[in-house]
């Protein structure tokens, strides 16, 4: 019984012992310790190696990710230099606009957003004794060509403009054309006078059988800013294409009758030339800047009158002029329209774009539908230049003049010929042209 007994309680210390042990080395459970026992550790290996496998397709997905943000921060940074680009380009026509506005008094008018107020009645007195004005009637005055207001009885409009309406009149029994400047021009433009006396002056000083002839001129801004001319009542436009200006369709033609002769257009090309080329020669030169050719005039013989220099300048040798303010965007030369300093190269682009049409008898880049500031933008940035006449018989007049024209319109001004040059060059055309005419009848009967 006594060894039973001690035998049944060895056995219980043994195993409580054995369960004391056991519990030692047990883990503890997460919210009654710090430790973790071996089997808990196996098993936290076991979750980082999988979290690990799980993680490689996220990273993976996001360097896609990444990629694809950096090409879109690529693209949005090509876009902002293509859109700076044209802003600053826009900015450019934009700011030519303006300075054309305030220089022909328009800028009061669009800000304003009414109708020109009416011409205050009588003499203004702070026109009347500006400086140029004084010395300009000074001058008429000593050279015999001021012209008394109530010497010139006005009759019909006979042409408009921005700045000033033309009318035909009557000066000494002599019929006139009359070009009366808007008086709205003078009250909403300080440079209305500077403008007024340097047309007159320029005018004043041409002694040129194919420049329009100065008669006189009548100084009382705001409302009797005359200039009298001798009459001219048709255009090189009209003459080439008919009335009516250039039609809003391509294949419109408001020609009554069939277009002039090859040999006449050569001609009127020749006489715009000389013209240019005295006022060129001048010193200081003439710039006429507003080349077009509804600023030509003819006579009852068809011989030309370049006219309206509203927008001359004088410029002396070796001199640029600054840009921005002149000139019709079809006829004008790139470095103009870029408001770039310039020279009197912009004329002989003008007179490229001139003969061209001369030559083709079609209004320029009449096939295309672009409005004017989208043509200046295309010559500009992608050298657009009207359509050449296609020159099916390979006749040696349309060669040359085709390469004349080519030259005139350059885009860089350094490579454009001198008028005394093209004056040359067309005299040479024109006498091939009139000994190949009698000789023989080898020419494309429909450019002649």
């Amino acid at each position: 019984m006594f060894k039973k007994s001690f035998f049944h309680h060895h056995d219980e210390l043994e195993n409580s012992s054995r369960s004391d042990t056991t519990a030692a080395i047990q883990p503890q459970s997460a919210s009654g310790g710090c430790f973790l026992g071996f089997n808990k550790c196996f098993e936290m290996g076991s979750i980082v190696s999988t979290d690990q496998r799980r993680e490689e397709p996220s990273i993976s997905k996001l360097n896609h990710k990444v990629l694809d943000l950096e090409r879109q921060v690529q693209k949005h940074k090509e876009l902002q230099f293509t859109y700076k680009k044209r802003m600053e380009r826009t900015q450019d026509y934009l700011k030519h606009c303006l300075q054309i506005a305030q220089e022909n008094g328009f800028l009061d008018l669009i800000i304003q957003n009414n109708d020109p107020p009416p011409s205050p009645p009588g003499r203004n007195p702070t026109l009347q004794h500006h400086s140029e004005l004084v010395a300009l009637v000074d001058t008429a005055n000593r050279n015999g060509w001021y012209i008394a207001p109530h010497e010139i009885e006005l009759h019909e409009k006979i042409g408009e403009g921005s700045t000033a309406n033309i009318y035909r009149g009557t000066w000494r029994g002599s019929d006139v054309a009359v070009k009366c400047i808007n008086p709205h021009f003078f009250t909403s433009n300080d440079k209305a006078v500077t403008f007024f006396a340097q047309e007159i002056e320029t005018l004043a000083k041409q002694r040129h059988r194919f420049v329009l002839q100065l008669t006189g001129a009548c100084f009382d801004p705001p409302n009797r800013a005359w200039f009298v001319t001798e009459l001219l009542t048709m255009t090189l436009e009209e003459w080439l294409h008919g009335p009516g200006g250039r039609p809003k369709q391509p294949m419109t033609t408001r020609r009554p009758g069939p277009v002039p002769s090859l040999g006449l257009r050569l001609a009127r090309a020749l006489e715009i030339a000389q013209a240019m080329q005295y006022l060129h020669e001048q010193r200081p030169k003439v710039i006429h800047r507003d080349l077009k050719p509804s600023n030509i005039f003819l006579d009852n013989d068809l011989h030309v009158r370049v006219g309206d220099f509203g927008h001359a300048r004088f410029l002396r040798d070796e001199e640029m002029a600054l840009s921005g303010d002149t000139g019709t965007y079809v006829y004008m030369a790139p470095e103009v329209i870029k408001c770039e300093a310039y020279n009197e190269k912009c004329d002989v682009y003008s007179f490229g774009i001139i003969m061209n049409e001369l030559i083709t008898t079609e209004y320029p880049y009449i096939q295309i539908h672009y409005g004017p500031a989208q043509i200046a933008m295309e010559v500009v940035e992608g050298n657009l230049r009207p359509r050449l006449v296609e020159d099916k018989n390979n006749n040696i007049i349309i060669r040359e003049v085709i390469d004349l024209i080519c030259q005139s319109w350059n885009g860089d001004p350094s490579k454009r010929p001198s008028f005394t040059t093209i004056t040359s060059l067309l005299k040479k055309i024109i006498v091939i042209q009139n000994t190949m005419m009698e000789s023989t009848n080898t020419i494309n009967p429909n450019l002649m």
